[in-house]
C-alpha cells in the first residue's frame, strides 16, 4: 500500500502542485507590474520639478551670457536641450 502512494504523491506534485505554484507567481508579478496612482504622481511631480530646474538653468545661462559674452550659452545642454527652449520662447 505504502509503496502505491509515493508515485501518486510524485504525480500530484508535478501536474498540481508545479502549475499552481507558476501560475501563483505570475499572477502576483501581473499585479506588481504596472504603476499604482500614487506612482503615477509621483512621476508626474518629479516631471514638472524637472522642468522647472530646466527654466531656472536656462535663465542662469542667459544672465551669465549677458555680463560675459565670450561665455558660449549651453555648453553644458544637450543640442536638443536647446531647441525645446528655443520652441517654448516662440
Amino acid at each position: 500500500m505504502s509503496d502505491a502512494i509515493i508515485p501518486i504523491f510524485i504525480c500530484a506534485m508535478l501536474f498540481i502542485g508545479l502549475p499552481w505554484l507558476v501560475f501563483h507567481y505570475i499572477t502576483q508579478w501581473k499585479k506588481t507590474g504596472a504603476l499604482t496612482g500614487e506612482d503615477e504622481k509621483l512621476l508626474d511631480e518629479l516631471h514638472y520639478t524637472a522642468r522647472m530646474l530646466e527654466d531656472r538653468l536656462g535663465t542662469i545661462e542667459r544672465i551669465i551670457a549677458a555680463d560675459h559674452p565670450d561665455w558660449k550659452i549651453g555648453s553644458t545642454r544637450a543640442p536638443e536641450v536647446l531647441d525645446y527652449d528655443a520652441n517654448r520662447r516662440n
